[in-house]
C-alpha cells in the first residue's frame, strides 16, 4: 500500500504486449452446402504498447496521496480483409485510460486504509464487411462477391471508486483486500458505411446503411481482490492473490442508431471469473531481487456459442519472471517477462447475412515490461 512508501515516489513503466490469434476453419458455411469463401484470417494478433505512471507523496504523518494513470482494459484484433469471418468482424479495438487519484491512511502500526476515484475514458473502433450480394438476393452480384464495409467508432467517460485495506499480521506477514467498483460508460460516436456503386438506391440509401450517430452503454465490471505476502527468511518471500471479477454484468452489446435503424445486438452472457496467482521473490543481495510467478486466469466467455471473432478469449496460464535492480539515489529498475498459454477455444457464431462461422482458436501472448522508480 501507499502507506508503506517513505517520502515521495514516482514510477514510470511500459508494457509491450505481443498477441497471436489464429483461427482454424471447421466447416463454416453461408448456407447448408455453401461454404464461406476466403482464408482463415491470418494472425489477427497485434503488438501494443501500454504506458503507466504512478506518483505518491506524504501530506501528513499518517496520510498519503497518490495518483495512477493506467490502461486497465484493452483489445486489438485485426483479420485479413477477405477472410471467412469478415461479416462477423474485421478490426476490433478497445482502449481505456484510467486516472485514479487516491488517499491512504495508516490507522496504526498494523492497519492501513485506502480509497480512490477512477476517471475512466473508453474508446472503441469496430469494423466488419457487409455481404450485399446476399442482401440484394443476387440482384447486385453473387453472395460473398460484392462486399461493403461498416464501421462503428465512439468514446465516453465514466466514473467509479476503489477501496482497500492492508493488515500487518506479523513483521513478516501482511494481508490485503481491494475492491474496484463497476464503471458505467455511455459510448457515443458514429456509424459509417461504404456501399458498392452498383447497389440499388432503395437499399443503398435505406437507414440501415446511411451514416449516422450511434451509441452504446458498456459496463466495466467491479472486482474484489485478496492478497497475501510472507517473508520466509532474509532471502525468500512468498505471495499470492485471488481476484473475482463480476463479468456476469455483460449480457449483450447493443448499439443504437440515431436514424431509426434497428439496434445491432450481440448476445454475450459472460460469466464471473476468478484469477489465482502465486509468486516468489529471491533476494540475492542488497542490489538484486529475482521474481517468478504463476497464475490461472479464467475467461468470461461461457462457451463456443458466445465466443466471437472480436473476443476469441480462452482460459489462460501465466508464467512470469522478473528482476529488480537497485540503483543509486533511491532509484530502481524492474524488468519482467510473461508468457500466456491459452486453451484451444472452439467457436460457433452466427451473423445476420454473414453465415455460420465454425472453427477453433489457438492463441498466445508475450508481455515484456520495464519500470523505473525513484523514492526521495
Amino acid at each position: 500500500g501507499m502507506t508503506r512508501i517513505a517520502g515521495r515516489q514516482w514510477v514510470v513503466a511500459a508494457h509491450v504486449i505481443q498477441s497471436s490469434v489464429n483461427f482454424s476453419n471447421q466447416g463454416s458455411h453461408a448456407a447448408p452446402g455453401t461454404p464461406l469463401t476466403g482464408g482463415d484470417g491470418g494472425d489477427a494478433g497485434a503488438v501494443s504498447l501500454l504506458p503507466t505512471f504512478y506518483y505518491t507523496q506524504t501530506i501528513a504523518p499518517r496520510l498519503k496521496f497518490g495518483i495512477g494513470v493506467t490502461a486497465p482494459f484493452g483489445l486489438l484484433t485485426q483479420y485479413d480483409n477477405g477472410w471467412k469471418g469478415r461479416y462477423h468482424g474485421l478490426k476490433s479495438q478497445l482502449q481505456t485510460l484510467d486516472i485514479n487519484p487516491a488517499l491512504g491512511y495508516r490507522l496504526d502500526d498494523r492497519i492501513s486504509l485506502g480509497a480512490g476515484v477512477s476517471f475512466q475514458y473508453m474508446r472503441a473502433d469496430l469494423t466488419k464487411a457487409i455481404d450485399f450480394g446476399t442482401i440484394c438476393g443476387g440482384a447486385c452480384g453473387a453472395p460473398q462477391s460484392n462486399d461493403g464495409l461498416a464501421k462503428l467508432s465512439g468514446g465516453g467517460w465514466g466514473v467509479g471508486f476503489n477501496l482497500g485495506a492492508l493488515f500487518i499480521v506479523t513483521p513478516a506477514t501482511r494481508l490485503g483486500v481491494a475492491y474496484r467498483s463497476r464503471i458505467e460508460h455511455h459510448v457515443r460516436g458514429t456509424a459509417s458505411y461504404r456501399v458498392p456503386a452498383n447497389i440499388p438506391a432503395a437499399i443503398a440509401y435505406s437507414p440501415a446503411f446511411r451514416n449516422t450517430g450511434a451509441s452504446a452503454d458498456v459496463t466495466v465490471p467491479d472486482s474484489l481482490s485478496m492478497s497475501a505476502f510472507h517473508q520466509m527468511d532474509r532471502r525468500w518471500a512468498l505471495m499470492g492473490d485471488v481476484t473475482w471479477t463480476h463479468w456476469r454484468l455483460f449480457k449483450e452489446l447493443r448499439v443504437r442508431f440515431d436514424n431509426g435503424a434497428p439496434d445491432d445486438v450481440t448476445p454475450e452472457n459472460w460469466r464471473n471469473t476468478y484469477r489465482v496467482a502465486l509468486g516468489v521473490n529471491y533476494r540475492q543481495d542488497s542490489v538484486w531481487l529475482w521474481r517468478a510467478g504463476l497464475a490461472y486466469d479464467q475467461t468470461p466467455v461461457p462457451d463456443r456459442y458466445y465466443r466471437t471473432p472480436r473476443t476469441p478469449d480462452a482460459d489462460r496460464v501465466w508464467l512470469a519472471f522478473g528482476v529488480n535492480y537497485r540503483l543509486s539515489g533511491g532509484a530502481a529498475l524492474d524488468i519482467g517477462y510473461a508468457h500466456l498459454f491459452m486453451k484451444t477455444a472452439p467457436l460457433n457464431d452466427d451473423a445476420p447475412f454473414g453465415g455460420h462461422l465454425a472453427g477453433d482458436y489457438r492463441n498466445q501472448a508475450n508481455i515484456l515490461g520495464v519500470q523505473y522508480s525513484r523514492t526521495f
